[in-house]
């Protein structure tokens, strides 16, 4: 009995107590991720998801840093400059081969590459299942078994579900050192209940990367700060943290090219708070920083004569002049229109749809009132105080890049998009919100001490109400569909072989999937198609889903004139006749019309065992 009560004690008030609330934590964020995997799981549903996993497959296989995802404008900018280089030859634009990448920077595919040779990736999907149409979305009692998940995709979940944890960790201590403990605590959990940061995690873009990253140099900032301030480490730390900011800030732009511009703020902030050798410390973050993008800048400008590749041309992209996808699909852009009127009208127009509908809801909850109020507040901590400079004028910078660089791609998919560079801020717009809700807390009068327990555990509830409805009533197809269905497009890269090249309106889809190269569909049915056919390489295959068979008629059919993608659906699909100067003229037979439509050279499908 004494023995019994003394365990009693050891768990109420002792060591164990520390020991049981730490397991029971631990316990409770693993159903937590098992639970929002099982509920909200899907499958990849974004281009640069897909793009920036095929290519690190390439990688992982040995393939070099190349693609099977063609885009017509990378095909224009590669046989430009071969030809430039070496004269006309025999593959200046690269197809028959491995086609170079020149759309992703480079480190998050490594990552993706080395998690691809370490973990058990499988990327063939049974098909003894009958995927032959969209059919196998609903199982019936014919056929019970229903595609439900593809294991890459959820491998690659898990990956980015690890670094949104180290953001969680990073930013725990980083609040824990400028504020009291309970914002650290109150911070960390509404960060860990954000339902905008768990959907994230599962896209499969490089976000939360860039989040950690993120994280990271605030940390090294706020160190600088503090070292100018309380010298403890010499000159010769304060150097070695500017050179961990600059190593940060590059690798950040090795992620994503955007992101390079934080270099402004970042410069800013050291300008002021770094004391007098404010200009040999700026110097060597921008060397490092520099140092760091040159080769692969090199590499880029080698290969097409321009540093960021296609992401150069991002600027004018979703302007009058090139709506739309219009300019990545182009094998021969014309930019004499480009100038500066219609990249101000961007700016202006982007910009003004971020301040109304991403800065309102920047935190994925309320907290974006609570953060924008929070910076106007005079805190004692000096760091805290000039960390919100810091994040203010990151958030400007932010907006006008996002606003110069959204292309169709956030038109897609609005919120989960490589282009939303404002949601990096979430971790830091929570900080400052609880910080000040504890500010307006400690104003008021409580009749009793557990009131106060209660009002914070309210305002948890209500941050997390986004979260908690992701766990309620009816439960979401993690298949995303339309366009995607991983069987079906697996089943056209069996018709082909390796090294043939396939069209399709979903090519990042058909690279991934399939493993097949494939090209962006053309501008056109005519002129574009067949020099491509002709004169680089022939297509054997023609691939289109719901993205254009479900596409808007009179602007996207009937406008885009008589050899448009569009008229060529009209004569397949509702005519059912093939153009008589087409050469794919054979239809897969099996694919749901008029959902899905796979035409090609020759009966393929005919040699292939079920």
């Amino acid at each position: 009995m004494p023995y019994l009560q003394d365990m009693i004690h050891r768990l109420e008030v002792g060591p164990w107590f520390r020991y049981l609330r730490i397991s029971l934590s631990c316990l409770a964020v693993v159903l937590l991720v098992v639970g929002y995997n099982w509920r909200s799981f899907r499958n990849l549903g974004s281009v640069e998801a897909m793009d920036s996993a095929q290519v690190a497959r390439n990688l992982s296989q040995g393939k070099g840093y190349t693609t099977l995802f063609i885009r017509p404008l990378s095909v224009h900018l590669v046989k430009a400059r071969n030809v430039a280089q070496h004269g006309a030859g025999d593959d200046d634009a690269r197809l028959k081969g491995m086609h170079p990448d020149l759309a992703n920077p480079p480190v998050y595919p490594c990552l993706l590459a080395a998690l691809m040779k370490v973990l058990p990736f499988k990327y063939t999907v049974d098909r003894t299942h009958p995927f032959w149409s969209v059919a196998a979305l609903r199982p019936t009692p014919e056929n019970p078994r229903q595609f439900w998940r593809y294991q890459p995709d959820f491998l690659i979940s898990l990956f980015n579900q690890i670094l949104f944890f180290g953001v969680i960790v990073l930013t725990f201590f980083l609040t824990r050192r400028l504020f009291d403990p309970i914002v650290a605590w109150t911070s960390t959990v509404l960060l860990l209940g954000c339902e905008l940061m768990w959907r994230f995690s599962v896209s499969g873009l490089s976000t939360m990367l860039l989040l950690l990253i993120l994280t990271a140099l605030v940390w090294c900032l706020v160190l600088i700060e503090s070292e100018v301030r309380e010298p403890k480490g010499g000159h010769g730390r304060l150097f070695l943290l500017a050179a961990a900011s600059g190593l940060l800030v590059g690798l950040g732009a090795l992620t994503r090219y955007s992101f390079g511009w934080i270099m402004v703020p970042v410069l800013v902030f050291l300008m002021l708070f770094a004391g007098a050798r404010r200009a040999a410390v700026c110097l060597a973050v921008v060397g490092v920083f520099l140092l760091l993008l040159a080769p692969w800048m090199y590499r880029n400008w080698n290969l097409c004569g321009w540093p960021l590749g296609t992401a150069s041309f991002a600027v004018v992209e979703g302007t009058p002049i090139f709506p739309e996808s219009r300019l990545a699909r182009s094998l021969q852009p014309n930019f004499n229109g480009v100038s500066l009127r219609p990249l101000i009208q961007k700016l202006l127009i982007n910009s003004r749809e971020i301040l109304q509908n991403d800065v309102p809801k920047l935190g994925g909850n309320w907290a974006a009132p609570f953060f924008l109020v929070g910076l106007l507040l005079g805190f004692r901590n000096p760091a805290v105080r000039r960390l919100r400079y810091f994040l203010m004028s990151t958030l400007g910078m932010f907006i006008a890049v996002q606003s110069l660089g959204r292309t169709q791609l956030s038109v897609e998919t609005p919120e989960l998009n490589s282009e939303n560079l404002v949601v990096l801020l979430v971790p830091f717009v929570l900080v400052y919100g609880v910080s000040l809700f504890f500010l307006l807390l400690d104003q008021m009068n409580l009749y009793f001490r557990e009131l106060r327990v209660i009002i914070i555990g309210v305002f948890g509830l209500i941050m997390c109400l986004p979260m908690i409805f992701t766990f309620l009533p009816p439960k979401p197809s993690p298949v995303a569909y339309p366009p995607y269905l991983p069987p079906l497009i697996q089943q056209t890269g069996v018709w082909l072989n390796e090294n043939e090249m396939m069209m399709s309106d979903i090519p990042w889809a058909v690279a991934w999937y399939a493993q097949r190269q494939c090209l962006w569909l053309t501008l056109d049915a005519d002129a574009e198609f067949f020099a491509v056919n002709d004169y680089l390489k022939p297509v054997r295959g023609l691939y289109l889903t719901p993205q254009t068979v479900d596409s808007r008629f009179l602007s996207q059919w009937w406008r885009a004139g008589e050899h448009s993608w569009g008229a060529f659906c009209v004569n397949t699909i509702i005519r059912q006749q093939i153009p008589s100067t087409f050469p794919l003229r054979h239809a897969a037979p099996g694919f749901f019309f008029p959902e899905q439509l796979f035409l090609a050279d020759r009966d393929r499908w005919r040699k292939t065992p079920e």
